[in-house]
């Protein structure tokens, strides 16, 4: 798609280039010339984050294990050229609507607004060219105990066929000595529809350690979850997980079930389903999952304020992608736990709502917090 340059020199604020808790780092150059940036925050104890100006993406997550080790716990590129060029959504910020929109197309206020397919003829995540694919501009940074990074991105009315000027800040922060908070806004001059969310695809034994993720063990505080068709649309409302291989109330390896021969789990070669959380959105973020690595020690809880949490097994990871330690990355090599509203609520109005009007601000925090066994 673009010639890339990885090694381009990147013009940088001598006074913001290199601080004690954060870094800006060059991470190549776009075919048109435009420099992206590498910003990491760097916390205690080997815990650190390296966020990119190209998709807002999560390029690298170091946590220490119960010996103090510290990995790599994301998939990821080392360079440029293959964020650009290969779309994976590898740690990116997912937008204007996070999930699938059926058939591409919705009617808000009696308007018939079309995305561009790019999933069968569903769109997902935004289209063709969703947020995971613009630049970011850096708006603010903060150094000290608690650094963080403030990403900026307007999209204007039209965009991938959605209503309005949307303008959006997503800042990234080291808000506790091993949690990450994932803090996106938005405001809109005309009623639209929005749904962001943050795609990290973990594996918490550590990417350069390969092996897949079915040993992880997980907890999902969810009833209910959303059924899907053959395209991955939900085909009715929530059903409840008791009983089913979707049923992770209480903690279980993402492995345990993942080979039933179980309709949904066929569709989705896997898991890849919205978990319907109680309280819908709420004020302030509450747990809704956990993930323990046995063998590392690693935990990862995660804390939202959605009313959604889509649970992706990594079923499409089919060995064509190379990542960072020179990793070719197959099926269940990474789980995702992407919080979100419900897929397709743009047509579904028994769903909660995604609508954003002028005046309004779209709010969406998410904790992720590193502990060890």
């Amino acid at each position: 798609m673009m010639d890339l340059d990885s090694d381009s020199d990147l013009e940088l604020d001598s006074d913001l280039a290199r601080t004690a808790r954060l870094r800006r780092e060059p991470f190549g150059t776009l075919a048109d010339g435009t420099a992206i940036e590498r910003l990491r925050l760097i916390g205690d104890a080997g815990f650190e984050v390296a966020i990119l100006t190209f998709g807002a993406a999560v390029q690298a997550l170091h946590v220490p294990d119960r010996d103090g080790v510290s990995a790599d716990i994301v998939l990821g590129h080392d360079s440029l050229a293959p964020y650009a060029s290969d779309r994976r959504y590898f740690g990116a910020a997912v937008g204007r609507y996070a999930n699938r929109i059926q058939g591409g197309s919705f009617t808000l206020d009696g308007i018939t607004c079309h995305v561009p397919a790019n999933d069968g003829p569903n769109a997902l995540h935004g289209g063709p060219d969703g947020f995971d694919r613009r630049v970011w501009s850096v708006e603010a940074i903060t150094d000290g105990p608690a650094p963080s990074v403030t990403l900026g991105l307007v999209s204007p009315d039209g965009d991938q066929g959605f209503p309005g000027t949307l303008a959006v800040r997503l800042t990234y922060a080291l808000t506790g000595p091993r949690e990450l908070s994932i803090a996106f806004e938005a405001t809109t001059d005309r009623p639209t529809l929005v749904n962001l969310t943050h795609h990290g695809f973990f594996n918490l034994a550590g990417v350069a350690e390969g092996g897949d993720v079915l040993d992880h063990v997980l907890t999902l505080a969810a009833d209910s979850y959303l059924p899907v068709d053959a395209l991955a649309i939900p085909r009715g409302g929530p059903a409840p997980v008791a009983g089913t291989p979707f049923d992770f109330r209480t903690p279980k390896a993402i492995g345990a079930d993942i080979r039933s021969a179980q309709e949904q789990l066929r569709l989705g070669r896997g898991y890849d389903h919205n978990y319907c959380l109680s309280g819908g959105r709420t004020r302030a973020p509450r747990f809704v999952a956990r993930v323990e690595h046995p063998g590392s020690g690693r935990v990862m809880e995660l804390l939202t304020d959605q009313p959604g949490l889509q649970f992706y097994s990594g079923n499409f990871l089919d060995g064509t992608a190379e990542g960072k330690f020179g990793r070719l990355h197959r099926q269940s090599d990474a789980f995702c736990l992407e919080p979100q509203a419900w897929p397709d609520t743009p047509n579904r109005g028994d769903f909660p709502s995604a609508r954003l009007d002028p005046g309004e601000t779209y709010r969406h925090v998410s904790l992720y917090r590193f502990s060890t066994l």
